[in-house]
Protein backbone atom coordinates (compact mmCIF):
# COMPACT_ATOMS: atom_id res chain seq x y z
CA UNK A 1 0.00 0.00 0.00
CA UNK A 2 0.75 3.57 -0.18
CA UNK A 3 3.34 4.48 2.67
CA UNK A 4 2.23 8.62 2.03
CA UNK A 5 -0.40 10.96 1.15
CA UNK A 6 -3.90 9.95 1.59
CA UNK A 7 -6.30 7.60 0.16
CA UNK A 8 -9.47 8.02 -1.24
CA UNK A 9 -11.72 5.00 -2.10
CA UNK A 10 -15.54 4.57 -2.90
CA UNK A 11 -17.91 1.82 -1.13
CA UNK A 12 -19.60 0.24 -3.80
CA UNK A 13 -23.49 -0.41 -3.64
CA UNK A 14 -23.91 -4.00 -4.59
CA UNK A 15 -26.80 -4.09 -2.95
CA UNK A 16 -30.30 -2.41 -3.43
CA UNK A 17 -30.75 1.33 -2.29
CA UNK A 18 -26.81 1.81 -1.87
CA UNK A 19 -25.90 2.95 1.34
CA UNK A 20 -29.09 4.86 2.39
CA UNK A 21 -32.46 3.53 3.91
CA UNK A 22 -35.27 5.98 2.26
CA UNK A 23 -38.17 5.85 0.02
CA UNK A 24 -37.18 9.35 -0.69
CA UNK A 25 -33.02 8.69 -1.70
CA UNK A 26 -31.74 7.55 -4.99
CA UNK A 27 -32.37 3.83 -4.82
CA UNK A 28 -29.35 2.12 -6.98
CA UNK A 29 -30.18 -1.27 -7.86
CA UNK A 30 -28.00 -4.06 -7.25
CA UNK A 31 -26.71 -4.89 -10.64
CA UNK A 32 -22.93 -5.07 -12.13
CA UNK A 33 -24.09 -2.85 -15.30
CA UNK A 34 -24.60 0.15 -12.20
CA UNK A 35 -21.39 -1.14 -10.29
CA UNK A 36 -19.53 -1.18 -13.79
CA UNK A 37 -20.20 2.33 -13.96
CA UNK A 38 -19.29 3.20 -10.89
CA UNK A 39 -16.07 1.57 -10.80
CA UNK A 40 -14.98 3.18 -14.28
CA UNK A 41 -16.00 7.11 -12.87
CA UNK A 42 -13.96 6.38 -9.77
CA UNK A 43 -11.07 5.21 -11.99
CA UNK A 44 -11.65 8.08 -14.42
CA UNK A 45 -11.61 10.81 -11.20
CA UNK A 46 -8.45 9.54 -9.38
CA UNK A 47 -9.95 7.30 -6.49
CA UNK A 48 -7.56 5.06 -5.31
CA UNK A 49 -9.84 2.09 -4.42
CA UNK A 50 -12.87 0.29 -5.10
CA UNK A 51 -14.52 -2.08 -2.26
CA UNK A 52 -17.42 -4.47 -2.16
CA UNK A 53 -19.27 -5.70 1.10
CA UNK A 54 -20.62 -8.70 1.58
CA UNK A 55 -24.15 -9.33 1.98
CA UNK A 56 -26.48 -12.33 2.59
CA UNK A 57 -29.54 -10.98 3.98
CA UNK A 58 -31.69 -7.94 4.14
CA UNK A 59 -33.39 -6.15 6.46
CA UNK A 60 -36.98 -5.88 4.87
CA UNK A 61 -39.34 -2.43 5.24
CA UNK A 62 -41.00 -0.83 2.11
CA UNK A 63 -37.33 -0.25 0.62
CA UNK A 64 -36.70 -4.10 1.13
CA UNK A 65 -33.19 -2.77 2.28
CA UNK A 66 -30.06 -5.20 0.72
CA UNK A 67 -32.91 -7.74 0.12
CA UNK A 68 -31.14 -8.00 -3.29
CA UNK A 69 -27.46 -8.02 -3.09
CA UNK A 70 -24.69 -9.11 -5.54
CA UNK A 71 -21.63 -11.63 -4.60
CA UNK A 72 -18.10 -9.36 -3.93
CA UNK A 73 -15.86 -11.81 -4.97
CA UNK A 74 -16.78 -12.38 -8.28
CA UNK A 75 -17.96 -8.99 -9.03
CA UNK A 76 -15.00 -7.37 -7.91
CA UNK A 77 -12.93 -9.59 -10.48
CA UNK A 78 -15.43 -8.68 -13.37
CA UNK A 79 -13.98 -5.04 -12.15
CA UNK A 80 -10.83 -5.63 -12.27
CA UNK A 81 -11.13 -6.68 -15.80
CA UNK A 82 -13.10 -3.48 -16.74
CA UNK A 83 -10.65 -1.08 -14.96
CA UNK A 84 -7.08 -1.04 -15.29
CA UNK A 85 -5.47 0.77 -12.02
CA UNK A 86 -8.03 1.31 -9.15
CA UNK A 87 -7.26 -1.31 -6.53
CA UNK A 88 -9.89 -3.66 -6.20
CA UNK A 89 -11.01 -4.68 -2.82
CA UNK A 90 -13.70 -7.68 -2.22
CA UNK A 91 -14.79 -8.91 1.18
CA UNK A 92 -14.82 -12.52 2.26
CA UNK A 93 -16.67 -14.17 5.31
CA UNK A 94 -14.24 -15.95 7.16
CA UNK A 95 -16.82 -18.08 8.28
CA UNK A 96 -18.25 -18.99 5.30
CA UNK A 97 -15.37 -19.91 2.94
CA UNK A 98 -13.11 -22.46 3.82
CA UNK A 99 -9.52 -20.85 3.34
CA UNK A 100 -8.52 -23.25 0.58
CA UNK A 101 -11.27 -22.10 -1.29
CA UNK A 102 -10.66 -17.94 -0.01
CA UNK A 103 -6.87 -18.57 -0.99
CA UNK A 104 -7.44 -19.89 -4.63
CA UNK A 105 -10.01 -17.07 -4.79
CA UNK A 106 -7.99 -14.10 -4.26
CA UNK A 107 -4.87 -15.95 -6.22
CA UNK A 108 -7.33 -15.82 -9.18
CA UNK A 109 -8.43 -12.03 -8.70
CA UNK A 110 -4.94 -10.85 -7.60
CA UNK A 111 -3.85 -12.38 -11.24
CA UNK A 112 -6.92 -10.82 -13.04
CA UNK A 113 -6.19 -7.42 -11.53
CA UNK A 114 -2.57 -7.87 -12.41
CA UNK A 115 -1.73 -7.49 -8.58
CA UNK A 116 -4.29 -4.41 -7.47
CA UNK A 117 -6.74 -6.94 -5.26
CA UNK A 118 -7.58 -6.43 -1.73
CA UNK A 119 -9.00 -9.02 0.81
CA UNK A 120 -11.47 -7.33 3.07
CA UNK A 121 -11.31 -10.00 6.21
CA UNK A 122 -14.78 -10.41 7.94
CA UNK A 123 -15.98 -12.85 10.79
CA UNK A 124 -19.73 -12.90 10.17
CA UNK A 125 -21.65 -10.87 13.54
CA UNK A 126 -25.04 -10.75 12.11
CA UNK A 127 -26.78 -14.35 13.50
CA UNK A 128 -29.29 -14.31 10.85
CA UNK A 129 -27.36 -13.71 7.89
CA UNK A 130 -25.45 -17.03 8.91
CA UNK A 131 -28.67 -19.04 10.62
CA UNK A 132 -30.33 -18.85 7.50
CA UNK A 133 -27.43 -20.89 5.95
CA UNK A 134 -27.38 -23.34 8.97
CA UNK A 135 -23.21 -21.71 9.67
CA UNK A 136 -24.47 -19.97 12.77
CA UNK A 137 -22.74 -21.10 16.10
CA UNK A 138 -24.14 -19.15 18.68
CA UNK A 139 -22.04 -20.96 21.39
CA UNK A 140 -18.91 -18.50 19.84
CA UNK A 141 -18.49 -15.58 21.73
CA UNK A 142 -17.17 -12.32 19.50
CA UNK A 143 -13.85 -12.91 20.72
CA UNK A 144 -13.72 -16.73 19.60
CA UNK A 145 -14.89 -15.32 15.82
CA UNK A 146 -11.72 -13.23 16.11
CA UNK A 147 -9.70 -16.15 17.12
CA UNK A 148 -11.97 -18.23 14.36
CA UNK A 149 -10.76 -15.75 11.87
CA UNK A 150 -6.85 -15.31 12.99
CA UNK A 151 -6.68 -19.01 12.28
CA UNK A 152 -8.34 -18.45 8.96
CA UNK A 153 -5.76 -16.57 8.40
CA UNK A 154 -2.97 -17.85 8.82
CA UNK A 155 -4.13 -20.90 6.89
CA UNK A 156 -4.24 -18.37 4.11
CA UNK A 157 -1.40 -16.79 4.57
CA UNK A 158 0.51 -20.60 4.82
CA UNK A 159 -1.37 -21.68 1.20
CA UNK A 160 -0.24 -18.39 0.02
CA UNK A 161 3.77 -19.30 0.32
CA UNK A 162 3.72 -22.68 0.91
CA UNK A 163 3.26 -25.62 -1.41
CA UNK A 164 2.06 -28.31 0.85
CA UNK A 165 -0.16 -26.99 4.21
CA UNK A 166 -0.79 -29.48 7.16
CA UNK A 167 -2.66 -28.49 10.19
CA UNK A 168 -4.39 -29.43 12.44
CA UNK A 169 -6.68 -25.51 14.56
CA UNK A 170 -10.08 -25.80 16.45
CA UNK A 171 -11.79 -24.27 13.38
CA UNK A 172 -10.13 -25.91 10.55
CA UNK A 173 -7.84 -28.64 9.27
CA UNK A 174 -5.45 -29.05 6.44
CA UNK A 175 -3.76 -32.64 5.08
CA UNK A 176 -0.96 -31.92 2.37
CA UNK A 177 -3.32 -29.04 1.23
CA UNK A 178 -2.18 -27.57 -2.11
CA UNK A 179 -2.98 -23.94 -3.49
CA UNK A 180 -0.51 -23.12 -6.36
CA UNK A 181 0.00 -21.16 -8.00
CA UNK A 182 1.21 -18.65 -4.92
CA UNK A 183 0.41 -14.84 -6.01
CA UNK A 184 3.04 -13.10 -7.12
CA UNK A 185 2.47 -10.10 -4.41
CA UNK A 186 0.03 -11.02 -1.37
CA UNK A 187 -3.10 -9.44 -1.55
CA UNK A 188 -3.50 -6.51 0.54
CA UNK A 189 -5.08 -7.68 3.68
CA UNK A 190 -8.55 -5.26 4.98
CA UNK A 191 -10.61 -5.81 8.57
CA UNK A 192 -13.13 -3.66 9.56
CA UNK A 193 -13.52 -3.41 13.30
CA UNK A 194 -13.91 -0.91 15.96
CA UNK A 195 -13.56 -3.57 19.23
CA UNK A 196 -10.47 -4.12 21.35
CA UNK A 197 -9.92 -7.45 19.65
CA UNK A 198 -10.78 -6.00 16.50
CA UNK A 199 -8.09 -3.89 16.55
CA UNK A 200 -5.46 -6.02 17.79
CA UNK A 201 -6.34 -8.71 14.95
CA UNK A 202 -5.90 -5.51 12.59
CA UNK A 203 -2.25 -4.31 14.16
CA UNK A 204 -0.83 -7.88 14.15
CA UNK A 205 -2.48 -8.35 10.39
CA UNK A 206 -4.16 -6.17 8.42
CA UNK A 207 -2.44 -3.46 5.89
CA UNK A 208 -5.65 -1.45 5.90
CA UNK A 209 -8.17 -1.11 8.91
CA UNK A 210 -11.53 0.53 8.77
CA UNK A 211 -12.69 2.02 11.86
CA UNK A 212 -16.03 3.76 13.07
CA UNK A 213 -16.30 5.92 16.20
CA UNK A 214 -19.12 7.55 17.99
CA UNK A 215 -16.89 11.08 17.51
CA UNK A 216 -14.34 11.87 16.06
CA UNK A 217 -12.54 12.38 19.20
CA UNK A 218 -13.06 8.14 19.67
CA UNK A 219 -12.09 7.84 16.27
CA UNK A 220 -8.45 9.75 16.65
CA UNK A 221 -8.05 7.41 19.74
CA UNK A 222 -9.14 4.34 17.31
CA UNK A 223 -7.01 5.34 14.70
CA UNK A 224 -3.93 5.91 17.20
CA UNK A 225 -4.17 2.39 18.94
CA UNK A 226 -4.18 0.67 15.69
CA UNK A 227 -1.12 2.62 14.44
CA UNK A 228 0.55 2.29 17.90
CA UNK A 229 0.47 -1.25 18.08
CA UNK A 230 0.94 -1.93 15.11
CA UNK A 231 4.31 -0.17 15.21
CA UNK A 232 4.80 -1.82 18.47
CA UNK A 233 5.04 -4.90 16.05
CA UNK A 234 7.40 -3.13 13.74
CA UNK A 235 4.18 -3.16 10.85
CA UNK A 236 2.47 -0.11 9.61
CA UNK A 237 -1.25 -0.01 9.31
CA UNK A 238 -3.07 2.18 7.26
CA UNK A 239 -6.49 3.34 8.98
CA UNK A 240 -9.75 4.35 7.13
CA UNK A 241 -13.38 5.53 8.09
CA UNK A 242 -16.58 5.46 6.13
CA UNK A 243 -18.51 9.02 5.19
CA UNK A 244 -21.44 9.49 3.06
CA UNK A 245 -20.87 12.67 0.33
CA UNK A 246 -24.17 15.16 -0.57
CA UNK A 247 -22.64 17.88 -3.00
CA UNK A 248 -24.19 20.66 -4.88
CA UNK A 249 -23.90 23.85 -5.93
CA UNK A 250 -24.40 25.57 -2.55
CA UNK A 251 -24.38 24.66 1.26
CA UNK A 252 -28.25 25.09 1.03
CA UNK A 253 -29.14 22.91 -1.18
CA UNK A 254 -27.15 20.10 -0.09
CA UNK A 255 -28.42 20.44 2.93
CA UNK A 256 -32.16 20.68 1.62
CA UNK A 257 -30.94 17.67 -0.24
CA UNK A 258 -29.69 15.74 2.14
CA UNK A 259 -32.92 16.86 4.64
CA UNK A 260 -34.94 15.18 1.57
CA UNK A 261 -33.41 12.23 1.61
CA UNK A 262 -34.48 11.69 5.75
CA UNK A 263 -37.67 12.81 5.05
CA UNK A 264 -38.07 8.63 3.13
CA UNK A 265 -36.42 7.37 6.39
CA UNK A 266 -37.45 3.25 6.08
CA UNK A 267 -38.10 2.80 9.74
CA UNK A 268 -39.18 -0.92 9.17
CA UNK A 269 -35.98 -1.79 7.48
CA UNK A 270 -34.11 0.39 10.38
CA UNK A 271 -35.51 -1.41 12.92
CA UNK A 272 -34.28 -5.11 11.01
CA UNK A 273 -31.00 -3.58 10.41
CA UNK A 274 -30.77 -2.77 14.41
CA UNK A 275 -32.22 -6.62 14.72
CA UNK A 276 -29.80 -8.26 12.98
CA UNK A 277 -27.15 -6.24 15.83
CA UNK A 278 -28.39 -8.61 18.08
CA UNK A 279 -30.53 -5.74 19.66
CA UNK A 280 -34.32 -7.59 20.92
CA UNK A 281 -36.79 -7.15 18.21
CA UNK A 282 -39.24 -5.11 20.10
CA UNK A 283 -36.87 -2.85 21.47
CA UNK A 284 -35.22 -2.38 17.53
CA UNK A 285 -38.84 -1.43 16.07
CA UNK A 286 -39.22 0.88 19.60
CA UNK A 287 -36.11 2.62 19.13
CA UNK A 288 -36.62 2.67 15.10
CA UNK A 289 -39.88 4.29 15.47
CA UNK A 290 -38.45 7.31 17.63
CA UNK A 291 -35.72 7.80 14.88
CA UNK A 292 -35.11 10.67 13.35
CA UNK A 293 -34.22 11.48 9.38
CA UNK A 294 -30.34 11.55 10.07
CA UNK A 295 -30.69 8.02 10.60
CA UNK A 296 -31.41 7.38 7.12
CA UNK A 297 -27.82 7.69 6.54
CA UNK A 298 -25.94 4.69 7.57
CA UNK A 299 -22.39 6.44 7.85
CA UNK A 300 -21.09 9.98 8.83
CA UNK A 301 -22.16 12.17 6.35
CA UNK A 302 -21.09 15.87 4.88
CA UNK A 303 -23.06 18.06 2.86
CA UNK A 304 -22.25 21.36 1.29
CA UNK A 305 -20.86 23.09 -1.89
CA UNK A 306 -17.48 21.27 -2.95
CA UNK A 307 -15.45 24.06 -0.68
CA UNK A 308 -17.58 23.63 2.40
CA UNK A 309 -17.14 19.55 1.60
CA UNK A 310 -13.30 20.37 1.39
CA UNK A 311 -13.00 21.54 4.65
CA UNK A 312 -15.27 19.30 6.46
CA UNK A 313 -13.33 16.42 5.14
CA UNK A 314 -9.81 17.78 5.55
CA UNK A 315 -11.07 18.21 9.61
CA UNK A 316 -11.97 14.97 9.63
CA UNK A 317 -9.08 13.12 8.52
CA UNK A 318 -6.65 15.40 10.20
CA UNK A 319 -8.33 15.64 13.72
CA UNK A 320 -9.12 11.65 13.80
CA UNK A 321 -5.14 11.14 12.09
CA UNK A 322 -6.74 9.04 9.43
CA UNK A 323 -4.68 7.72 6.03
CA UNK A 324 -7.75 8.01 4.30
CA UNK A 325 -11.60 7.50 3.65
CA UNK A 326 -13.98 5.16 1.76
CA UNK A 327 -17.04 7.65 -0.16
CA UNK A 328 -20.37 6.65 -0.35
CA UNK A 329 -22.71 8.75 -2.65
CA UNK A 330 -26.45 8.52 -2.89
CA UNK A 331 -26.39 8.80 -6.41
CA UNK A 332 -23.18 7.73 -7.60
CA UNK A 333 -23.66 8.24 -10.96
CA UNK A 334 -24.86 11.76 -10.25
CA UNK A 335 -22.34 13.05 -7.48
CA UNK A 336 -19.12 11.57 -8.18
CA UNK A 337 -17.78 12.74 -11.25
CA UNK A 338 -18.64 16.43 -9.66
CA UNK A 339 -16.85 14.99 -6.64
CA UNK A 340 -14.02 14.15 -8.36
CA UNK A 341 -13.88 17.21 -10.51
CA UNK A 342 -14.14 19.90 -7.81
CA UNK A 343 -13.32 18.12 -4.19
CA UNK A 344 -10.72 15.51 -5.10
CA UNK A 345 -8.20 17.84 -6.76
CA UNK A 346 -8.20 20.33 -3.96
CA UNK A 347 -8.12 17.20 -1.29
CA UNK A 348 -4.78 15.76 -3.41
CA UNK A 349 -3.08 19.28 -2.99
CA UNK A 350 -4.23 19.64 0.63
CA UNK A 351 -2.94 16.28 1.70
CA UNK A 352 0.75 16.84 -0.60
Amino acid sequence: MSPAGKEFGVFLPIGNGGWMISRSAPHPEATYAYNRRVALDAEAIGLDFIMSMAKWKGFGGSTDHWGRTLESMTMMSALAEATSTVKVWATVHANVFHPALAAKMFTTLQDVSGGRAGMNIVNGSYAAEFAQMGLWDPALSHDERYRMTEEWLVAVIRLWTEDTVTMAGDFFTLQECESRPHPAVRPTLISAGRSEKGREFQARYADGAFLSADNLDQMRDYSRSVHDRAADLGRTVRTYSLLTVVLDETDAAASAKAARYGQGLDKVALAGMRASWGIPPDAARAWAEGATGEEAFQTAYVTGRPETVVEHIEHIVTAAELDGLMLVFADYHADMVPFGESVLPVLRRRFT
